[in-house]
């Protein structure tokens, strides 16, 4: 099976080793779901990812100061799979002021009046931003893939029932999500796109825990134990939309996510060395503003030199 080496040198480069193919079938049961690329445990791991962390924040700033280029982040996954944890963790270090989070749920009444990619349009970081997506455009080729009655609610010419809901009106959902990654691609916006793997026996003993911790209980939903009905199901849906949509400029990464610890580890690293990969420059400064540098500096010397002066006269007092 696909991530089964445990080759620690492996471990650095997870872009290759995780990355969906492009051009080629892809299947789900292939990639391990608790790979670790090697690593001994937690401990190690948690290291690297601080580590990982810093220079996310470091490529952060550069790219504000750019302004030339965003990145938008996807996660995509089964319930208690870690999308919340991993965005807190792998994010923890970044400035709010250029990072912005959107939790998609069931769409509203006012963006069901809108094409289904309205309201992902509307969230899309500008320039400068990383814009997170915890769910995405992905849930009306998942979700609405297993319960097309959802789809009924968008009041879609020609489509008056379930019926009417065949495999060329998901062709063309694939077509529209396509053209509009690429498009954004094309405009700046680097896209990466996490599946977040976890095993059916895994999400059983995280959901178990929600319902015996009483401060995770307010995590838990029933919905979730019904929708464990549709497992394979919602396997299909991914292999699927991975294999429909998973291209260079919009790659998907399969992230083995039984253990959580490693799973942030290889989102951060993958999202760290992809925007280190770009273009990045701080902006020069006009000639025109340099030219005042000394000035500003002679200035704020003095000032500081009559600061000092004045708290060595108070002192002496």
């Amino acid at each position: 099976m696909k991530n089964r080496n445990d080759d620690k040198s492996s471990a650095t480069d997870f872009e290759k080793t995780l990355r969906a193919p492009f051009g080629e079938k892809f299947h789900l049961r292939n990639h391990a779901t608790d790979y670790c690329a090697g690593f001994s445990g937690k401990d190690e791991a948690t290291a690297q990812l601080q580590q990982d962390i810093e220079s996310l924040a470091t490529l952060q700033e550069k790219l504000y100061a750019d302004n030339r280029h965003s990145v938008l982040i996807i996660f995509q996954a089964m319930d208690a799979a870690g999308k919340d944890g991993t965005i807190k963790h792998v994010m923890s270090g970044l400035n709010p002021q250029g990072c912005q989070v959107t939790s998609f749920k069931h769409p509203s009444e006012k963006e069901l009046e809108f094409n289904f990619l309205w309201r992902h349009v509307v969230a899309l970081p500008e320039k400068g931003y990383i814009g997170i997506f915890n769910r995405s455009h992905y849930e009306n080729v998942l979700v609405c893939k297993i319960h097309p009655e959802l789809v009924l609610q968008e009041r879609l010419p020609n489509i008056a029932k379930i019926s009417d809901i065949d495999k060329e009106f998901w062709q063309r959902r694939y077509d529209a999500i396509r053209n509009f990654e690429r498009e954004l691609a094309d405009n700046g916006t680097t896209i990466i796109k996490f599946f977040l793997h976890v095993s059916k026996h895994e999400q059983a003993q995280r959901l178990l825990a929600r319902l015996e911790d009483p401060e995770k209980h307010w995590k838990f939903s029933f919905s979730d134990i019904r929708e464990r009905e549709h497992w394979e199901d919602y396997m299909t849906a991914y292999e699927e939309a991975i294999n429909a949509t998973a291209r260079p400029w919009a790659p998907w990464y399969i992230v083995p996510s039984d253990k959580k610890w490693f799973a942030r580890l290889a989102v951060a690293r993958i999202i760290k060395n992809t925007i280190a990969a770009l273009p990045l420059r701080y902006p020069d400064t006009p000639a025109s503003v340099r030219k005042e540098f000394p000035a500003a500096k002679r200035l704020l010397k003095q000032e500081l030199r009559l600061k000092k002066r004045e708290k060595s006269t108070q002192g002496s007092r």
